[in-house]
């Protein structure tokens, strides 16, 4: 059943078949981020809330480069709003070098390294509306979770793919797992997929899972970020 969901432009009916069971996740990702000491890993944030779990999960064992690449988002002004969010969330993490995750909360626990919270490095990324209606063209009027869903995905994980391969990090990964409302195993085939068409590695993640949505939003609350209420496009909108 991976194999179909690879293909974001397939209708994904039998998700039920093709759960995989989220520790499995969580030890792979120890086990790929255990294997060199300082990864680069290009993270893919679809926005703050989102963020910032899944930067204090992975920033004490890896160099983090932050891709902010959604032109899914309705408007250029929803875009700027999130994005500066987005900003802001770093600039409080890199200022305070001390911050981190409980320890029942962390998903990453690799045996032997000291935990280092590196400094997190963000790339401006131009709002590219057009590109992402232009992908998910005919696919309008599908339900939220559906084919459009999935293009989505794969042009925004494609583009950070791209990137991290261009600029020399050894991994990207995505925020969008943490979403209780998003399929982590879909988000996981199709970056596996694209890992393997661009010639880098992706580092799969169901962030949602060891309290991971729960504590972004006591996060989003303690640091009093922007917590929209839909996705970013205007069909989720709607």
């Amino acid at each position: 059943m991976i194999s179909e969901i690879n293909n974001p432009n397939k209708d994904n009916k039998n998700k039920k078949n093709i759960n995989v069971p989220s520790d499995i996740y969580i030890r792979q990702m120890n086990e790929i981020l255990s294997l060199k000491e300082n990864p680069k890993v290009m993270l893919h944030a679809c926005c703050a809330p989102c963020s910032s779990f899944c930067l204090l999960t992975l920033r004490g064992y890896a160099d983090i480069g932050v891709y902010f690449y959604n032109p899914n988002i309705t408007s250029e002004d929803e875009y700027e709003l999130r994005f500066a969010e987005e900003k802001r969330l770093i600039d409080i993490y890199n200022n305070r070098p001390d911050y981190m995750l409980k320890e029942d909360c962390r998903q990453v626990n690799i045996k032997g390294f000291d935990y280092v919270n590196h400094n997190i490095k963000v790339f401006d990324v131009p709002y590219e509306s057009d590109i992402y209606l232009e992908a998910v063209r005919g696919y309008e009027k599908c339900l939220e979770r559906g084919e459009r869903c999935s293009i989505c995905f794969d042009l925004r994980l494609r583009k950070t793919a791209k990137e991290a391969k261009r600029l020399g990090y050894d991994y990207f990964a995505t925020t969008l797992t943490l979403s209780p409302l998003k399929n982590a195993d879909i988000i996981n085939a199709i970056g596996e997929k694209i890992a393997g068409e661009v010639d880098i590695k992706y580092l799969p993640t169901d962030f949602k899972k060891k309290n991971g949505y729960k504590t972004s939003i006591e996060l989003s609350k303690e640091f009093n970020l922007y917590r929209q209420n839909f996705c970013g496009c205007a069909f989720s909108k709607h």
